[in-house]
């Protein structure tokens, strides 16, 4: 009797065991399927918000959710949003009325709404989107800077530079703001595939480049500074930029883009290669037929050419038309 009472007890001390061990195992699987199934804090929905906006005026802008209905009021930030995808309802457009030519079809295809010309601003118009984001630009024609105060009560409003920056830099900044940075960087760095693909398939002529938006005797003639988007986006297809001389600013406040020379400081730069701003080669023509520019070495070696019909505001859409007209008249 002892020795069974003693082997039935050993028994039933194993099946406890065994049964505990069961327990125990059967709560580490549950667990670890419960971690396996939640979402991860970057795949939820909500991950990341609200998250804090460092707007181009020194101020801050709480963003409390994903936006999904942006209101650009600056038609020269429609395009790099539109470029990887945000999801914009409407935006303001040139002074002509129009959106910008090398963007316009997609954002008829994604129905973005006309909000308003630069510099006609209507509140009322921005209310009728219901937007959950508001994108002003600091400065330039289609800056509503002046309205933001009035805007953030509308719905949150961010305020970025497009002036002093690529866009490559400011996508990434919108991404941010967007919660679309994946999508920012890849549109990114696919364009940077392209653009290093075509410096390969061309041949750079010796000497330096300038950029000058080119409008004659007795006005100003701006010239691209070597950190201005046009500047930066000929560089990375291997041009070397000259940069003008900051002393011609004729303009209060220097510009980080363009320098506003007068007509006569035209004749001092010495660049082997001049793009012109806003024209094609047929445009281009004027500046390298003026007599006072006769000189000149980029005309002497007749070295003008048209940067493009959209090259003035660069976005991701009008930097590929660049690339595409260098390569045309720099292939290899």
């Amino acid at each position: 009797m002892p020795h069974a009472f003693a082997q039935r007890s050993r028994l039933l001390a194993g099946a406890a065991l065994l049964a505990a061990g069961a327990v125990a195992l059967a709560g580490c699987t549950s667990a670890t399927e419960a971690q396996e199934t939640a979402p991860s804090e970057s795949e939820g929905s909500d991950s990341g918000w609200p998250r804090t906006f460092e707007n181009a005026d020194g101020t801050t802008t709480e963003i409390p959710a994903q936006p999904e209905s942006i209101v650009s009021t600056s038609v020269s930030v429609a395009g790099t949003l539109l470029a990887f995808d945000a999801p914009v309802v409407a935006s303001g457009s040139a002074g002509n009325g129009q959106f910008f030519t090398q963007w316009a079809d997609v954002a008829e295809e994604r129905e973005v709404a006309n909000l308003w010309t630069a510099g006609d601003v209507d509140l009322e118009a921005v209310y009728a989107y219901e937007p959950d984001l508001i994108v002003v630009s600091a400065s330039g024609a289609d800056s509503v800077a002046d309205q933001v105060a009035e805007l953030q009560q509308i719905a949150p409003t961010i305020v970025v530079d497009y002036g002093g920056q690529t866009w490559q830099e400011l996508a990434t900044e919108l991404g941010e703001a967007t919660g679309l940075e994946a999508e920012a960087e890849q549109t990114v760095a696919d364009f940077d595939a392209y653009v290093a693909d075509a410096a390969d398939r061309i041949t750079v002529p010796e000497g330096l480049a300038n950029v000058i938006s080119y409008n004659g005797a007795g006005e100003s003639n701006p010239i691209a500074r070597a950190g201005s988007a046009q500047g930066e986006l000929l560089a990375s297809l291997g041009f070397t930029i000259e940069d003008p001389d900051t002393a011609w600013h004729t303009q209060d406040a220097l510009r980080e883009d363009f320098v506003w020379a007068s007509y006569e400081n035209l004749t001092e730069l010495t660049a082997d290669t001049t793009f012109i701003l806003s024209q094609d080669d047929a445009g281009a023509q004027a500046f390298a037929d003026d007599p006072v520019l006769a000189n000149l070495p980029s005309v002497q070696a007749g070295q003008v050419y048209g940067l493009g019909l959209n090259s003035f505001r660069i976005d991701k859409y009008s930097a590929t038309e660049i690339v595409d007209g260098i390569v045309a008249t720099f292939a290899k």
